[in-house]
């Protein structure tokens, strides 16, 4: 079956305030975004209807924002209302919504302090990011050619755009060999992230998972910690060498779209699903039902 194209379906995109039509929403070709990286965006995920940490993902993204040197035009609460009126005028109860800001076309150059700052915010059905059977027996890494930046060479605390031009370029090298995705070392050659989602490795019943100090901290890498922490889990916030794969027992990934989904393999490594693992996902799909119930209840 073709893959149906993202610039091509039905309904309406919110954009700069107004529901335009979805095959309507276009941008310019001489827009600064795409050709400078001035762009921040944000990924999130709708269970029955309402967004999974709202209010969370907007922050984040007027953080991302006031890294890159722009103010976006409406307030955190107007963006939280037009991703609640997107989401119910386009009936998506278990999907993905993309809320994405970026610099315009007043001025083509590195210096673009006079361009408009536009936002849109879409909304699709899409299932699991892995399929399940991956998921069920535990993805695939290679390791990524690719580091992370340091963070006085990038702004690596923010969710921009430009950010992810090594992730593309990491997972397509995975794919071509037949890998489900890649583990991102950082600038120092330490274990950082995959090309879309943190990582945690178990040892000896211990939660280690590397510092954020040069990737994004992730809010489902937040919520897991706390999880955790809740049942009784010890979770270590360190610096982790790759050689450490060597004595580790399992290993996961955390992300809006990746929910948790336990690694089987990265390069020569071998791992097994095991119990905090398999914990970990009972547990954060638990807080998902808890937060849909609440959200049915207010509304």
């Amino acid at each position: 079956m073709p893959i149906l194209p993202f610039d091509d379906r039905d309904g309406v995109i919110w954009f700069n305030g107004e529901m335009v039509p979805w095959c309507d929403a276009k941008t310019h070709v001489l827009t600064h975004g795409l050709h400078y990286g001035s762009c921040v965006f944000e990924g999130e995920r709708v269970y029955g209807g309402h967004i999974f940490k709202l209010r969370e993902h907007s922050e984040r993204l007027f953080h991302s924002a006031k890294v890159m040197g722009f103010e976006i035009p409406y307030s955190v609460e107007e963006i939280d209302a037009a991703s609640e009126e997107i989401v119910a005028t386009q009936n998506i109860e278990d999907g993905y919504i993309r809320p994405v800001s970026w610099r315009g076309s007043e001025m083509m150059g590195v210096s673009a302090q006079q361009t408009r700052i536009h936002v849109a915010i879409a909304t699709w059905p899409w299932p699991s990011y892995f399929t399940p059977e991956a998921r069920l027996k535990g993805i695939r890494l290679t390791i990524a050619k690719w580091a992370r930046p340091a963070p006085n060479t990038a702004p690596t605390d923010s969710k921009a755009a430009g950010l992810y031009m090594i992730c593309s370029l990491s997972k397509h090298a995975a794919e071509a060999e037949g890998y489900d995705d890649a583990l991102m070392l950082d600038y120092r050659g330490r274990i950082s992230e995959a090309t879309g989602a943190n990582v945690f490795l178990v040892q000896k019943g211990v939660l280690h998972t590397p510092d954020p100090d040069c990737f994004l901290d992730g809010i489902t890498r937040r919520s897991v910690i706390d999880l955790a922490r809740k049942r009784g889990i010890e979770v270590v916030e360190r610096a982790i060498i790759p050689e450490e794969l060597a004595s580790t027992d399992e290993v996961f990934l955390t992300g809006t779209a990746v929910e948790v989904t336990p690694v089987s393999e990265i390069g020569k490594y071998q791992f097994e699903v095991g119990e905090i693992c398999r914990q970990m996902i009972k547990d954060y799909k638990a807080l998902v039902l808890a937060y849909q119930k609440k959200a049915a209840n207010a509304t």
